[in-house]
């Protein structure tokens, strides 16, 4: 019997990419022999293709009406036998539904953030379980996986591994923590001045420099970590994703909120130390599940996009972090 053709469907963002590959790799281990397309946004389609999950990534961007037609039709002429949307919002749905995969498995009314999206679904499925990574794994077991989630291997080139050596090497570390201080937004971000007293207390008590990680749009925050560190000479690092998979696996520890950067480092293997505030750790926390998180347990959990920092993140002190770091290396007192 030839095994399905299956279509994934999750257009970004990093975290959430990293947070559907144990689900999509459930369906590989499944299916080893199966055809299984990944649609994504162009921007990604290196770290899809870091998991060698997918027969084929294809890519779209859901402003571009043309592109959105050029793919319909694609989706179309390939006849899958299933599409799953690990999104769940109007512009992913909508793809699976407009070229007539005849199963579309999405999560239920219970689950999506965007009402009415699990009206275009033939399949819908409300989660037993919290981690969103998780509740990715039940459509894949609604679509046939033996297991809900798998084991991810992501693969990181030598090319970008020698690259970052001779950056870091260059700027006189040889070992590292990085810290990485941005998010989606700021309300769920620890202030820049605590990020800039911890690479100190690092450098002070652990010998070890830090690295702070940026993406678009957070060059003025990573520079506030700079200023903020007082002597302790953080590099700033912006390299492109290859680059930024090495350097988050070299890393000694990374140091950050709920950040793609993190959620990518704890799938390539690194220690990680993770500050939360209005999101819940639960749902959106590291996976696999890290042995420190950091949230006040009063904090409300809430995805309001404010612009100043939560107050639950207030009450993490720099002292709190860098004890924490100093558990997660084994350092002694």
């Amino acid at each position: 019997m030839p095994e399905p053709r299956i279509l994934v469907v999750r257009l970004g963002s990093l975290g959430d990419i990293v947070h559907t590959f144990p689900a999509v790799a459930a369906l590989r281990a499944a299916f080893p022999r199966a055809e299984i397309v990944w649609l994504t946004h162009p921007r990604w389609v290196n770290l899809v293709a870091s998991s060698e999950l997918a027969s084929e990534i294809w890519t779209v961007d859901s402003r571009d009406l043309a592109d959105v037609r050029a793919v319909v039709a694609r989706i179309r002429t390939r006849r899958f036998d299933a599409a799953l949307d690990y999104q769940g919002l109007w512009k992913s749905a909508l793809l699976p539904f407009l070229a007539r995969v005849p199963l579309r498995i999405g999560f239920s009314s219970a689950t999506v953030r965007e009402f009415g999206v699990p009206i275009l679904y033939s399949d819908r499925v409300t989660p037993k379980t919290t981690h969103i990574a998780d509740q990715n794994g039940e459509l894949s077991l609604r679509a046939g996986a033996a297991q809900s989630v798998a084991p991810v291997h992501l693969c990181v080139s030598d090319v970008d591994r020698r690259r970052v050596c001779a950056d870091i090497a260059a700027a006189g570390i040889r070992e590292y923590v990085v810290l990485s201080p941005g998010g989606g937004w700021r309300a769920k971000c620890w202030p820049a001045q605590r990020f800039g007293a911890l690479c100190q207390k690092i450098l002070e008590h652990l010998n070890l420099r830090c690295v702070i990680n940026y993406g678009p749009g957070e060059e003025s925050l990573a520079r506030e970590v700079h200023s903020a560190s007082s002597g302790a000479e953080p590099i700033i690092y912006d390299g492109e994703l290859g680059p930024l998979m090495a350097l988050l696996q070299g890393a000694q520890c990374i140091v950050g909120g709920d950040t793609g950067p993190l959620h990518l480092a704890i799938a390539l293997g690194a220690k990680a130390v993770a500050i939360f505030g209005p999101t819940n750790p639960d749902r959106n926390g590291p996976y696999p599940p890290q042995p420190i998180v950091l949230r006040d347990p009063h904090a409300a959990t809430t995805h309001d996009r404010g612009t100043q920092t939560s107050p639950s993140l207030l009450k993490i002190s720099v002292d709190q972090v860098f004890e924490a770091v100093r558990l997660r290396l084994g350092a002694s007192t």
